[in-house]
């Protein structure tokens, strides 16, 4: 009686879905037995029938027969409707079971990961260790520098997709035929998020530790240089704006109070010093016990049809590390603004540096803007960086320019990268030095960051008697080339130098606020042959001195045992000291001076006051230790009081920025180490 097929399959269904008995053992080895039996059973069987052969022993033969008969009987109609039907069953498993190892879609790498499949018990070692050729795949490196857990983590994602179900792994050819059919894809091992390296930081910035308070009768005289740079306001806020803290090395204190145009009074038809000084003394906003006296000086500002024939060269760093949108790209732009600015009778050439310098653009007059405007469109970025051959050429570039009476000025546009043909920085400054005595003077404007050399350019700006600036945006570009061009490129004033004697008998302690790479010696105010800042058209300088009183309890210093407390300086004791200055006009050797006495009394202004508010803003963003309880709120009060006219919204972007500095210290933003200053560009 043949059995219905389908009857077969509702049986082994049903047998599926019982809970399978316990095994018994008695059952067991009488199954056993009767196995042994029908084998030896047949064997006896075919044993005669077997054909002699000279390659095939009879009890191999015997064997081989039997899987053949074996064979014979899986194939009779009746079987092959039993193995059928379970094939299909198992089909059918297969596709509606999950298939969590078998499908191309990655799983999310926090999910943990599927079990490994066992073998089968009883299985031998080789086919338990036996994997599919086409399925394995090798898990990706770790990056360099990652750590070993992590490694761990892409080992462990990677693995389970080369191991087999357990189900399929009958045999090893079995694994490998099921292998080829449901073999993985393997973006899931390439999509497995791997540490990148961290971006390198090689930005350094020329600074000193702070000005501390100094006692007046042991050291009461303090002489600096005057600064016209503004270079650290920018790159602060390009920092902040960033979202990050800037390196407290980045903040030049004076700088940023100098960013900012004042009020002061500028010297009138009558003055023959071509700046004029005012002082102010106030209550020290986060310090009852001391005043702050406001030293200001506004120089003179030209009229426009006055100034000299303008011989201008660009020298473009147009090294690799130019390429960014914040760097060539800007620095085109902002070339392309300042040429509006120009006269026609006024020459310009470019030169360009990457690996050899080369001239881009002959000595044009300003009148010709189309050849000048195709040239910066031909600069490209590419190439290492040889700043020293670049200054060369700029330098005999401007020498051929210059005629009796005219000023020749360098513009030195980089980002500070000086990687090739600068070994000796301290003979590179005494270059420039000697030129800036020649009568070519040297600005340098930074662009971009990441590897902002800011030491680097400070140094050369102050040996070529020039400026320092950062453009980051074109904004800055209009402040520093367009509004303030005149002051940028034409000086009234060199090596001018400041110098306070304070009275011990009214201030009894003091402190500079900033100026600390601009520190001179006592004796170095006298002597003509030491270089100092120079003044443009129209610039003005501000320093600020937080001053103690003797009677005061803000004293940081105890008075000396065996130094009367009473000794006082005789004459004018309603001074609180005495302020001298030094210059030199352009072109001259000896210097002039000038002086005005430092009087207590008068009320601060909204220059004082924001002035004040921006140096606190500096040092809570160096970590000051003369600040006490004063904080950021009260730093925003301060320059809201002082914001006054603000024409420009310099000052209302000041105040965005001390909120916006307070907002990241709160939430823990941090400063990216810098790269240390080399002692020879200090």
């Amino acid at each position: 009686m043949t059995t219905d097929p389908k009857d077969e399959l509702d049986r082994l269904s049903r047998a599926l879905r019982e809970r399978a008995p316990k095994p018994d053992p008695a059952a067991k080895r009488a199954a056993l037995a009767r196995s042994m039996e029908n084998f030896d059973r047949l064997a006896k069987e075919t044993d005669s029938q077997m054909r002699p052969s000279q390659d095939r022993p009879p009890k191999r033969a015997g064997f081989l027969t039997g899987v053949r008969h074996m064979f014979s009987y899986l194939t009779s109609k009746q079987a092959l409707a039993v193995t059928t039907s379970a094939a299909a069953l198992c089909i059918g498993l297969f596709i509606v079971l999950p298939q969590q190892q078998f499908g191309t879609v990655p799983a999310p790498v926090e999910q943990a990961p599927a079990p490994m499949p066992q073998p089968p018990v009883g299985a031998s070692d080789e086919i338990a260790r036996s994997e599919p050729a086409p399925m394995a795949e090798v898990a990706p490196a770790p990056a360099a520098g990652a750590p070993a857990a992590r490694a761990k983590e892409t080992r462990r994602l990677a693995t389970p997709q080369a191991a087999q179900p357990q189900m399929m792994a009958e045999g090893a050819m079995a694994d490998m035929a099921v292998g080829n059919m449901v073999a993985p894809s393997a973006a899931p091992a390439d999509m497995i998020d791997l540490p990148f390296p961290p971006a390198t930081d090689s930005e350094a910035f020329a600074n000193e530790d702070a000005n501390p308070v100094k006692v007046t009768a042991e050291e009461p005289v303090s002489t600096f240089s005057a600064d016209i740079d503004t270079a650290s306001y920018a790159v602060v806020r390009d920092s902040l704006m960033s979202g990050r803290l800037p390196p407290a090395e980045a903040v030049r204190i004076e700088e940023m109070v100098n960013y900012f145009p004042y009020g002061y009074p500028a010297p009138g038809p009558q003055d023959a010093a071509p700046f004029k000084a005012s002082v102010e003394v106030m209550p020290t906003p986060w310090n009852a016990g001391t005043q702050l006296v406001r030293i200001g000086l506004q120089g003179r500002m030209p009229a426009i049809a006055d100034r000299p024939a303008l011989n201008l060269v660009f020298l473009i760093d147009t090294s690799g590390s130019m390429q960014d949108a914040d760097k060539l790209p800007l620095l085109k732009q902002s070339l392309r603004m300042m040429l509006g600015q120009l006269r026609p009778e006024d020459q310009v050439a470019i030169v360009a540096y990457a690996g050899s310098a080369g001239e881009v653009l002959p000595p044009t007059h300003a009148s010709d803007s189309a050849k000048i405007l195709q040239a910066l469109d031909r600069l490209d970025a590419g190439g290492s960086t040889n700043g020293a051959e670049g200054l060369e050429l700029a330098y005999r570039t401007a020498e051929s320019m210059t005629a009796e009476g005219e000023v020749s000025r360098i513009l030195l546009a980089t980002d500070g990268d000086f990687n090739v043909g600068i070994s000796d920085p301290k003979g590179l400054e005494d270059y420039i030095a000697r030129k800036r005595k020649a009568g070519t003077y040297l600005s340098v404007l930074g662009f971009g960051r990441g590897n902002l050399d800011d030491a680097t350019m400070q140094a050369l700006a102050q040996k070529g008697n020039g400026q320092a600036a950062y453009i980051d945006t074109l904004q800055e570009a209009q402040k520093v080339l367009v509004d303030q061009l005149s002051g940028a490129l034409f000086p009234i004033a060199d090596d001018v130098k400041l110098q306070v004697e304070w009275n011990p008998a009214k201030v009894a302690e003091y402190r500079l606020i900033g100026y600390e790479t601009r520190a001179l010696r006592r004796e170095d105010f006298n002597n003509d042959k030491v270089d100092a800042g120079e003044l443009g058209a129209g610039h003005s300088v501000t320093a600020l001195y937080e001053v103690t009183a003797p009677d005061s309890p803000a004293l940081l210093n105890d008075n000396l045992r065996y130094q009367s407390a009473g000794q006082a300086a005789k004459g004018a004791s309603e001074e609180l000291g005495f302020l001298r200055m030094r210059y030199k006009a352009p072109g001259e050797g000896a210097s002039q001076l000038l002086e005005t006495p430092i009087l207590a009394g008068g009320a601060a202004d909204d220059d004082a006051r924001f002035a004040a508010a921006i140096a606190g803003f500096g040092q809570l963003l160096t970590g000051a230790t003369y600040l006490g309880d004063w904080g950021w709120d009260d730093a925003i009060a301060l320059a809201q009081s002082g914001k006054g006219a603000d024409p420009f919204g310099y000052r209302a972007e000041a105040i965005s920025l001390m909120r916006l500095a307070e907002s990241l210290e709160a939430g823990g933003a941090t400063a990216t180490p810098q790269t240390p200053v080399p002692d020879d560009l200090r």
